[in-house]
């Protein structure tokens, strides 16, 4: 059986911006070039352009024989991890070209590898060459059309390469959603007609994998970075009471000015927050407005970022409530979807009004390092939704006044706890 080497490349310049891909064909035993091909794309993202790259690249090779086997090689983590089967397709935009990649050739006659930038370079020369042309209003012109394999773009499938196409992906509430396992249903499908049709695909689809451990990879481009800061004391913090969205809406006591000017000053010096976003409650406004002004940043208020609403336990501690509503506590304490007494907000509740706040702002601040000022709960939920924890994980965290968490979220749906209940600046 005769045996390819595939290298691929795709870049954007502005992610979106101009964009295109190289691809090349080698013959795995040799080492000689056997086909090049490069386009120049338009406005596209990153992951689209790695992905025209590749299917060009497995077009190419297939054009030049169909019964080969074939060894890809790519410098995108996201499109080598996903082709393999260990990460979820969850973009829209992403899963129709995938899926044409996946029937090129029988999924036992393609393997995927990882390589660094510094060994891709022909293909990355290529897609660089692709997109200085179309800079310039040109068509590419680089290798022999003898060597070259055409776009075949009756083939390619509608992959909305318009501005904004490709944008981060909403990471909605509940587990279905979070970082996923395995290839794509359109994938394993079309794994399964290129090795024999439906009938292959009933018999041999593969199993969900659990998605690679390890920090996002940096070609998914600049993720949406939430720094998490609960706000400072109030009089009711030191005292260990419910203090929720619907009590008496505390301002900060004069501790909670000290520590709010302290994580100021810390912020100021790191230097990389671009924008501040608010709950509506007074404590956290009152914090946002003093962080705020040392940054020289406007305050947004975010209605989803809000506490939790606990009913009538607002200002009681822990102790009195046990005394008092023994039943509901116990049932709070037992299931995310119970209520405070009194009609309070359950955890789940908070939850997917939590994850909706989060998606909009995702999608509102792609690829920049927000500072989010709000409460106990929606920190260890933002918290939680990352990790893919049970519920219960919020009573085993330990969240400080004024203290400082970040979370980041990537193109490809997945999120990274870069760091918990920093209180460092309060020393």
């Amino acid at each position: 059986m005769r045996e390819f080497i595939v290298e691929a490349d795709g870049g954007s310049r502005g992610n979106p911006g101009p964009a295109g891909y190289g691809a090349v064909v080698l013959d795995a035993a040799t080492g000689e070039t056997l086909a090049e091909h490069a386009e120049y794309l338009g406005v596209a993202t990153n992951n689209v352009a790695e992905y025209r790259g590749l299917l060009a690249g497995l077009r190419a090779a297939h054009a030049l024989d169909p019964s080969a086997a074939v060894h890809v090689r790519m410098d995108s983590k996201l499109v080598v991890e996903q082709m393999s089967g260990r990460w979820k397709i969850k973009h829209p935009g992403l899963k129709p070209l995938a899926t044409a990649a996946a029937r090129e050739f029988p999924a036992d006659r393609v393997t995927y590898e990882w390589i660094p930038r510094e060994r891709n370079k022909h293909a990355d020369r290529l897609a660089n060459e692709a997109m200085d042309a179309g800079g310039r209003g040109e068509q590419w012109s680089g290798p022999s059309a003898d060597t070259r394999v055409g776009p075949a773009t009756d083939r390619l499938p509608d992959t909305g390469q318009l501005p904004g196409a490709e944008q981060l992906p909403g990471i909605g509430a509940g587990t279905d959603q979070l970082p996923g396992t395995g290839a794509s249903a359109d994938v394993r499908a079309a794994r399964a007609t290129a090795a024999g049709g439906p009938e292959a695909s009933a018999a041999g689809a593969e199993p969900d994998r659990a998605a690679t451990p390890g920090w996002a990879p940096a070609d998914l481009g600049t993720p949406a970075t939430f720094v998490l800061l609960r706000h400072g004391e109030t009089p009711l913090t030191p005292q260990k009471r419910f203090s929720g969205s619907g009590g008496t809406d505390p301002s900060l006591s004069g501790v909670g000015r000290e520590q709010a000017e302290k994580v100021a000053a810390a912020l100021a010096r790191r230097g990389t927050v671009q924008a501040v976003v608010s709950s509506p409650l007074a404590r956290t406004r009152e914090t946002a407005g003093v962080v705020a002004a040392r940054l020289g940043l406007d305050v947004t208020v975010e209605e989803g970022l809000r506490e939790t609403d606990f009913g009538a336990w607002e200002g009681l501690t822990f102790g009195e409530v046990r005394e008092r509503y023994p039943d509901d506590l116990n049932a709070w304490l037992a299931s995310p979807e119970a209520q405070p007494t009194g009609g309070g907000e359950s955890f789940a509740d908070t939850a997917v009004r939590i994850a909706a706040a989060r998606d909009k702002l995702v999608a509102a601040h792609a690829g920049r390092t927000v500072l989010l000022v709000t409460h106990v709960t929606p920190i260890k939920t933002f918290v939680q939704l990352a990790l893919g924890a049970p519920p219960e994980s919020l009573f085993r965290m330990e969240l400080s006044a004024a203290s400082l968490s970040a979370v980041a979220y990537y193109a490809d749906g997945n999120a990274s706890v870069r760091l918990f209940n920093d209180t460092s600046h309060l020393r």
